[in-house]
């Protein structure tokens, strides 16, 4: 791979059962939404309400895994909810999902399909290796506030995802900087899927492979290697 990915003891102790697969994928096309991630989008909001079956989101054993490892960490997980309880939660409101760019569309619908944690980063914008590790609080994690940049840094103890230049997610999968986001100009990416147990590594798999068809659909011609899901453990 390209880009080392990393787990830190600490991540591994809080969390024994967490599972990443990662897609690495180059010579992407972006762009704005089409028709065809709307309708995707769509059919993911129907396959979730399926699943869920008239229950909330955070119902959802593995949205409770999720939940109970927040809470482990200082976090508030009705105020700082995982990403893909979050988007859960939009996708069942009247206002739907948002559409933001092809890539993140076909990622979002996976995320919300199959109610798993999923983010893409630009890996022309990563520095060095990803991380992802327990923060001291002293780290950077550059966002935008009131339109302009603002330098925050995360709570001691707090789940972060990290390259060389600085925090890339803060809570693990709660906010993306936008250093590092998807752009309609990206063409090279890392998908990261994230589970814990109750979620068997079998569905992770399966989320990881629908999303690479659908890579290969949008963008014809992609490279794309996917990366065996590494458990947190040893």
């Amino acid at each position: 791979m390209t880009l080392s990915l990393t787990v830190s003891d600490e991540v591994r102790a809080l969390a024994p059962g967490f599972t990443h697969l990662a897609v690495e994928a180059y010579g992407l096309v972006n762009g704005p939404s089409t028709d065809g991630t709307s309708e995707l989008l769509d059919d993911a909001a129907r396959r979730l309400a399926a699943r869920l079956d008239g229950r909330a989101p955070q119902e959802d054993p593995h949205m409770a895994a999720w939940r109970e490892v927040y809470t482990a960490f200082g976090s508030k997980p009705s105020r700082t909810r995982n990403s893909a309880e979050a988007l859960a939660k939009r996708a069942l409101s009247d206002a739907g999902l948002p559409r933001i760019n092809v890539l993140v569309d076909l990622y979002n619908a996976i995320s919300v399909a199959h109610l798993i944690p999923v983010g893409g980063e630009d890996l022309d914008h990563i520095q060095g290796g990803m991380r992802l590790v327990r923060a001291t609080g002293d780290e950077d994690f550059v966002t935008v506030a009131a339109g302009e940049e603002a330098v925050e840094h995360p709570d001691a103890g707090e789940v972060v995802w990290c390259d060389e230049k600085g925090v890339t997610c803060r809570r693990w999968n709660w906010r993306q900087g936008p250093r590092t986001r998807l752009t309609e100009e990206s063409t090279s990416a890392v998908f990261l899927l994230e589970s814990l147990t109750p979620m068997p590594v079998a569905d992770v798999e399966a989320a990881g492979a629908e999303l690479v068809e659908l890579l290969e659909k949008f963008s014809p011609g992609a490279r794309i290697t996917v990366h065996a899901p590494e458990p947190a453990t040893g």
